[in-house]
């Protein structure tokens, strides 16, 4: 079973294809959970608003314990799933870099694009600030190059550095994401409650 083309099962001429309908479908998830707002997005790192915790928690539960169970009755094969190689040091860098961005801009790459999608000039302004970014980066990779590829660790995933059963590491996984969300929602009540006591 999947994955489909590795497999044979479909054609490499379907790539292209699968790619735009789970474009389409990423875009649309995104909008519907407010992630075209720079409000909501945004509003994690005030306290305010913690949906872009709650969907992606999700999100990652859902991938991971469907593909644990996708594994367990044969359906899949895990050993043919890309992962990105881990150069640790580039990452956290850019991870960082992300996240000011993620602060100041109320918006990441994917989010910006669906905020131009029904047309908001915020995300316009970020997505224009992403292109030229990448051209600068682009333009400057010679001087960057050895740290970019430096601290290579290959194919790796949390259950290989923490030697912890994938299983066991889903579990602990989901109980931390239910812990996390009760914490939120304690933390958005105090913190609108205060708000609204600013306001008036």
């Amino acid at each position: 079973m999947g994955p489909l083309i590795p497999n044979g099962i479909i054609t490499g001429d379907w790539n292209f294809v699968i790619a735009i309908l789970v474009g389409i479908a990423f875009g649309f998830i995104l909008e519907a959970s407010g992630f075209s707002s720079s409000r909501n997005i945004a509003g994690v790192f005030y306290g305010y608003n913690f949906v872009v915790l709650r969907v992606f928690f999700t999100a990652v539960i859902v991938a991971m314990v469907g593909l644990l169970y996708f594994d367990y009755f044969g359906w899949i094969n895990l050993s043919q799933i890309f992962i990105l190689p881990t150069f640790w040091p580039a990452m956290l860098l850019g991870g960082v870099i992300m996240g000011f961005g993620f602060l100041m801009g109320g918006f990441c790459p994917g989010t910006s694009f669906t905020a131009i999608s029904i047309g908001k000039i915020d995300g316009l302004v970020f997505t224009v600030g992403l292109y030229l970014g990448i051209f600068i980066f682009s333009e400057s990779f010679p001087l960057f190059k050895g740290f970019y590829n430096s601290g290579n660790l290959g194919h790796v995933t949390l259950t290989d550095v923490t030697g912890i059963n994938a299983a066991w590491f889903a579990f602990a996984f989901v109980i931390i994401a239910l812990a996390a969300f009760w914490v939120t929602m304690l933390i958005e009540k105090k913190v609108r409650k205060k708000i609204t006591e600013y306001k008036f």
